[in-house]
């Protein structure tokens, strides 16, 4: 059953009970990795494996989200400044115990290509804030995965 969740800020990124960071650098430049992120929504499950469907919703405003195993969310756009950040908001969602949740992806210059930071902040109820923390490894995973398949998708784009 879907559920609203608590309405937080950019400023949640910050300071939410249970914050993990993951940090890859890529070759493509921040511009397109960002026009990946906040422009082609469509095409995460692309590059993103977990994600099996992703849409823009309320003429970009927000997104629907759907992941492996059924997992659902509603999104709300908070940040889509190109070419630094892209950030959003889980508003309604089926995940159980999640109270609150934003994540951020943070694009800065290396070198020729980008440092590509995620920030999955969230809240809920203890155990769900355990198990976010123990399957750390497992998220950090997803992201290298999916950020390098991200950057061989680019590069085949400018190819």
């Amino acid at each position: 059953m879907a559920r609203r969740l608590r309405t937080v800020g950019l400023d949640f990124v910050a300071c939410a009970p249970v914050r993990l960071v993951f940090a890859r650098e890529v070759s493509a430049s921040p511009e397109a990795v960002h026009r990946a992120l906040a422009d082609d929504v469509t095409g995460w499950p692309q590059w993103f494996t977990a994600v099996t469907l992703c849409r823009p919703t309320g003429g970009g405003a927000g997104r629907e989200v759907r992941l492996k195993g059924g997992t659902r969310f509603q999104e709300s756009i908070l940040a889509a400044e190109a070419p630094e950040r892209y950030a959003y908001r889980v508003d309604v969602t089926n995940a159980p115990g999640l109270r609150a949740l934003v994540e951020e992806w943070r694009l800065t210059p290396a070198g020729t290509g980008t440092r590509v930071q995620w920030t999955f902040a969230a809240d809920g109820a203890a155990p769900l804030r355990a198990a976010l923390r123990l399957g750390r490894p497992g998220l950090a995973r997803a992201f290298r995965d999916a950020v390098t398949a991200l950057d061989r998708r680019l590069a085949a784009a400018k190819a």
